[in-house]
């Protein structure tokens, strides 16, 4: 009997020792990974997800300064955009540059989606924004000079760029050299209100329509002060680009252009080597008229482009950020005195609405 039981407790133990091993082997209830050999490598990580691959990427640029001298500055962005939008998750076989014929052009690129970006001022933004959004908006250097009187302007001091930052610029009315010009300065300086016969009696150069340096805020200058408009001058033609309205004010063609503060800057060498005069464009030109702040110009995006949506957007916006962060992407976007981006959004344009709506108005008239 003792030897029954005994050889029984041994048969169980043993059966119980065979039931732990087969357990060890059993497939879970749930799955798990095995563990790793003794020196085979780890497991490898889970795949992230793949890049979006886009094979062009259009960009639009407005010819505010000589569409040669666009491209050529802007050239190095190609690269830059594609680093930046590779560490975004998108794969981009080319990022095309182009400059539109016309500000207006520009807008008509991004509504009909032949463009995907454009970086376009805010009149020309809000006068297209049924076929374009606002994701960024340039910030600039400060000047030295910001003035509401014009004045103040004329010192004969080169206006110099400041270490603060800006988020909004001032149009100016600059005449130039010729004997009608250096009349309406000699009046400003004086301190005598310019009549609107004085200003009649000018020859004027403006940009496009939607340009809110170049057009828009000059133009609701004149209404506050005259209650008249643009289209009330009876001298004033449209110029192509600020380069060859420079030249036109320094040959005496005409008397008066309109442009951004300050546009001196960018054209006071030019005005010696290229344009032909002997003096300096600061003491040859005067300010006759400075408009209300501007915000600033945007990059928008096309509503109807087809590779457009909110994962391109949010990219697009952290690429520009970073690209103008750098000191290669200042050197970039300093064609368009960019200095950096921050994220817009649509409301910031209201007041551009409001310009918009009464140039409209005017030009009903």
């Amino acid at each position: 009997m003792k030897r029954f039981t005994a050889f029984a407790l041994c048969l169980a133990l043993c059966l119980g020792l065979l039931a732990g091993c087969g357990g060890n082997n059993a497939q879970p209830s749930s799955p798990a990974a095995p563990a790793p050999e003794s020196g085979s490598p780890a497991p490898a990580e889970p795949a992230a997800p793949s890049e979006v691959k886009l094979d062009k990427l259009k960009v639009y640029f407005v010819p505010s300064r000589e569409p040669s001298e666009i491209i050529t500055a802007t050239e190095p962005l190609k690269a830059l955009l594609k680093d930046e939008m590779k560490k975004e998750g998108y794969d981009i076989g080319e990022v095309e540059i182009s400059v539109g014929t016309t500000y207006e052009a520009v807008g008509e690129a991004l509504s009909a989606g032949t463009a995907d970006v454009g970086l376009i001022p805010g009149g020309t933004y809000v006068l297209y924004d049924d076929g374009c959004d606002v994701i960024l908006t340039a910030t600039r250097d400060g000047l030295s000079k910001d003035f509401d009187e014009a004045k103040d302007w004329n010192d004969g001091k080169a206006t110099e760029a400041s270490d603060k930052q800006a988020v909004s610029y001032r149009a100016l009315m600059i005449a130039g050299p010729s004997a009608k010009g250096q009349e309406l300065v000699k009046k400003v300086n004086a301190g005598d209100a310019l009549t609107w016969d004085d200003l009649a009696g000018a020859n004027w150069s403006v940009m496009g329509s939607s340009s809110p340096a170049g057009y828009i805020y000059p133009a609701l200058w004149l209404q506050d002060r005259y209650q008249k408009g643009i289209t009330d001058l009876p001298n004033a033609v449209q110029a192509d680009s600020y380069a060859s309205a420079f030249a036109r004010l320094a040959s005496g063609q005409i008397d008066v252009l309109v442009t951004y503060a300050d546009a001196r800057r960018d054209y006071a060498e030019r005005w010696n080597t290229e344009f032909g005069r002997s003096a300096s464009i600061w003491d040859e030109t005067g300010v006759i008229g400075v408009t209300a702040p501007i915000y600033n110009d945007t990059v928008s995006v096309s509503k109807t482009s087809p590779i457009m949506d909110d994962a391109l957007i949010a990219a697009l916006q952290d690429a520009f950020i970073n690209i103008g962060s750098t000191p290669e992407g200042k050197e970039v976007i300093a064609i368009y005195s960019h200095n950096g981006y921050q994220k817009a959004q649509s409301a910031d344009y209201d007041n551009e609405r409001a310009a918009q709506k009464l140039i409209q108005e005017l030009s009903a008239k």
